[in-house]
This record gives structure tokens, sequence and C-alpha cells, in this order.
């Protein structure tokens, strides 16, 4: 016996999902029925079924798979409240331009049993709202409902293939219970289904007039500038991207980003900015043209630095804007940008057409001398390797003494995040293989250090001019952390669900990797790229605000049952930093500016949570979990055995060589032991 529920699961393998993350109810009677009949028959389900105690986990869990991979998973929820519980994690698929499919069961229509399916259950009438859809519809590309199983599979194709056009993202579908439980002719489970003659959009270019004009500019430009937030969700567009930096001496700065955009290494990077006051290049100012291309916000209009002027680009400098999904931001109430031109363009192929126009009008006119592009070059290398020596310097301890017996109070209080994110790159150069490391940034006010310090370089192959990406990974940079991520959204919480969907998804793309004479090329989208396969270490870097809004107690279950190890690291300052820097910006020396987190109702002493010890009594015993501080560990202390002239002696720990004692062995317990390890790092408390 089929159903409409077995032609759903079906079309869902048959189309190319893998990964079902769901949280089942009484609306899915006839999928677990189906599902256990495939055990049944084929000793295993279709899709792989990943089972998710709390649904914002489950999306967080689906965004991170699609992140690596580039294509959607399926989440399947319980009917409106299941929908409701998916919470931020809705926000960050949306903006973060992630494809996903949602289904959600509905309450059954009929109550007196006129139908397989009718209403059995008291809960099945206070479950019959107005318009399910109404609470999901501002942040889904497309909603339907299934009403028959004659159409099903032209919803679920016409709903992937909207889903992964540009802009990327999710959509919802759902349908009454009588509609998936109705026995079907199994005619319909042998008909052919493919997304063939379903594609996504073909990425546009963009207009000889829109070529011209921006090519024109920058070749005529005295002080050039490129913004970009994510445009590394589409690594086929960094080698042109590089390529003219390099060709005309444009500086690139990472705004607000999602993705690792461009090498740390690239002599023309400047670096990361998340607009708050006084953190946007210096360049911006004095930019006479400035490139903003796939960004969310470019700058803050009413930012100033410090000297008190304005951090945003002059009335007279020319402004071009390029985005491949939604240039104008439809989604959002109010968003601008004084700009000369906005066009709707992919990355790749519209950086490709400037390459091309750039070169061609220079060559045929002159118009950029050598001497131009020297000078330039000189000061955008001179301003890169400041940047690089100043994180250099925040990376450093100051020259802090071993505590002379166990009894000693270390000298330093606390560590910083820049020194905590160093130690986290060191363990891992030291142990995980180059380009296999993936980080996922969610340590809200220390996002720019994690991005800093973390010194990405991207999955991007290139030889030494830039230009052209290298057929070896030899080419890569030595540095092991190949990509940085984030949700692309604001809502907290996606860290650590991330982090198994992530794995899985790692899984999905060696497979795929592995089954090919050449390696795939990275799929268009919001992944970070496939090029070299999955990763074989993740980290998530969160705030200790982030990592509770995460639901650790659901996702450190998941992670031991589907044995997806990763390492959690947590910048603990016991609070919620982001409303107070909110209120001093507001109110600088109101009464809140220098009142405590415990006052002000952000922080979460004095008596601050176990965090470690949540996710390993979520594990039931399986995670590694410590706390670490400058005055010592948690589980175990401060002090090593050391062997000196033969004699094994303690030896106590200095600040620098504890951090990179845990941290060391926290990476070796995800990478070598296969188990997940969570880190609570200690910052000055707000």
């Amino acid at each position: 016996m089929f159903t409409t529920s077995s032609l759903f699961l079906h079309t869902l393998a048959q189309v190319g999902i893998t990964h079902a993350f769901v949280n089942w109810g009484s609306d899915h009677p006839a999928l677990l029925e189906d599902l256990e009949r495939q055990r049944v028959q084929y000793g295993r389900t279709r899709l792989e079924i990943i089972i998710c105690p709390n649904e914002m986990v489950a999306l967080s869990a689906a965004q991170g798979y699609a992140q690596v991979t580039g294509k959607p998973a399926a989440v399947i929820v319980h009917v409106g409240i299941g929908t409701q519980a998916l919470a931020g994690a809705l926000h960050n698929v949306d903006v973060g331009r992630t494809p996903v499919l949602i289904y959600a069961g509905a309450s059954p229509f009929t109550c007196e049993g006129e139908l397989k399916g009718s209403r059995n259950e008291w809960i099945m009438w206070m479950q019959d709202i107005p318009d399910q859809t109404q609470a999901v519809r501002q942040h889904m590309r497309y909603t339907a409902q299934i009403e028959s199983p004659v159409n099903l599979t032209q919803v679920v194709r016409r709903a992937l293939q909207i889903a992964t056009s540009e802009p990327q993202g999710p959509v919802y579908l759902w349908a009454r219970r009588e509609v998936m439980e109705q026995e079907i002719d199994e005619s319909l489970m042998k008909a052919p289904i493919t997304m063939y003659k379903w594609p996504a959009i073909c990425p546009a270019g963009l207009s000889p007039v829109a070529v011209s004009t921006i090519a024109s500019a920058l070749l005529t430009a005295h002080r050039p500038l490129i913004l970009t937030s994510h445009i590394g969700r589409m690594p086929s567009a960094i080698s042109p991207l590089l390529a003219l930096s390099t060709l005309l001496a444009v500086p690139i700065v990472s705004v607000t980003p999602s993705t690792t955009n461009c090498p740390h290494s690239f002599p023309y990077f400047l670096g990361t900015t998340i607009l708050t006051p006084g953190t946007h290049t210096p360049l911006l100012r004095t930019a006479d043209v400035v490139l903003a291309i796939e960004v969310g916000m470019p700058w803050i209009p009413m930012n100033r630095d410090s000297a008190g002027n304005f951090e945003r680009p002059s009335e007279d400098a020319r402004v071009f804007v390029l985005d491949g999904g939604d240039p104008l931001k439809g989604g959002i109430g109010m968003w601008h940008v004084d700009a000369e031109l906005v066009a709707r363009a992919d990355s790749e192929v519209a950086l490709t057409q400037l390459l091309q126009a750039t070169k061609f009008t220079n060559e045929k006119n002159g118009a950029l001398t050598n001497e131009t592009v020297r000078e330039r070059s000189q000061e955008i290398t001179r301003l890169h390797d400041e940047w690089i020596a100043r994180m250099d310097a925040a990376e450093a301890f100051e020259s802090v003494p071993r505590p002379l017996s166990p009894d000693t109070e270390p000298l330093l209080s606390s560590f910083t995040a820049s020194q905590i994110i160093a130690s986290l790159r060191r363990a891992i150069e030291a142990s995980v293989p180059r380009g296999g490391a993936l980080i996922l940034n969610e340590s809200v006010t220390n996002f720019a250090q994690t991005w800093g310090h973390t010194r990405a370089e991207g999955r991007f192959s290139f030889d030494d001019d830039w230009k052209k990406p290298c057929a070896s990974s030899e080419a890569l940079s030595g540095a092991s952390i190949g990509s940085v991520i984030t949700s692309g959204g604001s809502s907290l919480g996606w860290g650590i669900g991330a982090g198994v969907g992530s794995i899985l998804g790692s899984r999905v793309v060696d497979a795929a990797t592995a089954t090919c004479t050449d390696t795939p090329p990275p799929t268009p989208g919001t992944g970070v790229g496939t090029r070299q396969g999955g990763y074989d270490f993740v980290a998530a870097v969160v705030g200790d605000g982030s990592y509770m809004f995460g639901v650790p107690s659901s996702t450190y279950w998941m992670a031991r049952k589907y044995d997806t190890p990763f390492l959690t690291l947590i910048l603990n300052n016991s609070g919620w930093s982001a409303p107070k820097a909110s209120l001093r910006g507001v109110y600088p020396n109101g009464y809140g500016s220098h009142a405590p987190g415990e006052v002000l109702s952000v922080g979460f002493g004095p008596h601050v949570p176990d965090h470690a010890g949540v996710a390993v009594a979520a594990s039931a015993g399986w995670v590694w979990g410590r706390h670490v501080s400058a005055r010592g560990v948690r589980n175990p202390g401060v002090y090593k055995e050391v062997q000196v002239d033969g004699v094994e002696e303690t030896r106590c720990l200095n600040p620098a060589e504890l951090l990179d004692e845990v941290m060391r062995e926290a990476v070796r317990v995800v990478f070598v032991e296969r188990r997940c390890a969570v880190l609570d790092c200690v910052l000055e408390s707000i």
C-alpha cells in the first residue's frame, strides 16, 4: 500500500534530497508508516532521517548542511506549532539565502471519520488555525498547500526550483492529514521524477552600458575600493575578484560577512568590519569609486569615527551596487544606498565582464599607468601589513610568569577573545590538514575578532599572481582553517546546530567527491565550496548567550546519536554584551552606561551555568567538557605532570601555556577521538 506520504518521501529522494531533519507529530502517521515500510523492504530509508528534539535546532542543522553542500535539505515539523517553533532560524535561512524545503502537516479537516486520517485526538481542534502559512510567509520564497497526490511532484519541484534560484532561500509546503493519508495507485511511484526541465534560473550578467560605466570608473579612479559581504558563497567568483583587485590595485574590505570572501594573506585585503562606530576602513571616506558587490549593508550612514568624521563615502564618490539576487533588498522595510548604478548580476559573470573590459580598454587607450598601480599597490600592501601587525599584537600575552606553586594566583585575570581565537588557530594548524577546518562564527560582539584571528584563507586555489585558479590543491596556503561562515542572519542559536549539519553535509560532499574522477566544481549558492571535499574538523565559536539560544540539550544529544563530533568554543562574558553595547550606543553617558551587566538585567551571574556540563549531560557523558580561565581549568586543574631530568614533577602553567594546552587537548578529542568537545573560555565579565 502506498499513500500520498509515500509519494512525497519518494519525490524528495528522487530529486536529490538526502537528509530530512524531523520533529514528528500527530500529522505524520503516514510518513512514519512509509519510512518503516522502506526499512522492512529495503533495509533502510531512502532519506537519512535526523531526529531533532527541537525545531530551531533542526532548521539550523539543515542550514549548516546546505552551507557546506550547496544543496537543500528537508525539515519536517508538526503543524502550526512546530512551524512557529522554527523560531529565529527562519530569519537566518531567509536573510542568509539558504535553500531549505520545510514541510508541516495540518489538522485534519474532517471530524467524524469520513476520510482516513480524520480527527481522532483532542489537540486537532485547537491546532486548526485559520492561516498556517501566515507565521512564516514573510521569510519564504514560496509557500504552497499540497492538495492532492495528483500534482504533488510538480509542487515539490516548483518549490525546489524557486529555493535554488537567486536569491536562494527557504520554501514551505503543508498538507492536511487526510490528503497525506490518501491511498494512491502504485503507478505514481514508478513514474520518473527528476529536476530535469526544472532548472534554477541561469546567472545573469551586466548590460553593456553597465559594464562600460563601471569599468571606466575603475580605470580612472584614484582611490577605488571594493566592499563585499557574501561573495564567498560563490567560490567561482573569487578568481575574477582577486584578478580585478590585482590588475587595478584595489583594496578589498569584508563588511559584516557571512563567509570567507578573500584569502587572509591576499596583500590587498584590509580586513573585516561589523560596522560598529569607528571600525570601518578609513579608505571609505576618501574613496572616489566604491564597488559594493554582494553586500548586506556597505556602511551605516550615521556612524562616525573617533575624530567625528562620517564613515561613509563622500557625496562626489561614484558608488556601484551589484547583487546576484536582490540588490534592492525587497524583504527589508527600509534599505538604501546612494548609488549611481544598481544591478542584479551574478558575481562571477559580472566580475569576469569587468575584468575583460578593463583589460581591453586599458590596452586600447592606456588609461591606467603602471606608476599609478604601483603607488596604490605599495600603499595598500603597507596597510595590509599594518593590519596583520595589529592582530599579532592583540594575540600576544604580556610577559606573565608561571605561578610559583599551586596555591599562587596567576597575575592575569582573564583572557581576551583575540588570544583565545589565536590559540584555537594554532591548535588546529598543529593537527588538521591544510584547508580542512571550518569555523562557524556566532561570537556576536566578538565577530570581528573571530574573523580576523582565524586568518582563514578560504577554499580557493590560486597561483602566485592571484589571477588564475590552480589545478592542484598543493597551491593552497598552509593555513588549516579553510573557511569561516555565519548564519547570514541575526537570530542567535544557529552555531551549534549548524555544527551537526555541517558535518553531515561534509560526509555527503566526501561521498560525492569519492565517486568522481575529477573534483566537482563548487555549487553556486549558500555553500562555502566543495572543491576540496568536506571538512575534517568543525569548530563553532559562540558567545555564552548564543550557546544557550542553541538549545545544547537537544544539539549534543543529536551529535552523539549521529556521530557528528565538533568543537564548541564558548567566549563567556557572563551575559548579553550586545544589548549593553546598544545601550551605550544610544546613551553613551546615560544611567546604564557604566552599570554592570547584573544590574542592567543582561548578566547571567552570580550563579553562572556550567555550560560544558550541560553538553556532557545531554550526551550521557560522551562530550568532553572543560571550563578554562586565566586562573585555571575546571576539571582538571591548572597543572601538568612533566619530565624534568628524568624525574616526574608537577609544573604550574602560566595563562598562555594553560590556554594552549587545553585548546590542543580539545582539538585532539574532536579530531582523533571523534567526540564533541565544549571548551568554556572565560572573558572579562560584562
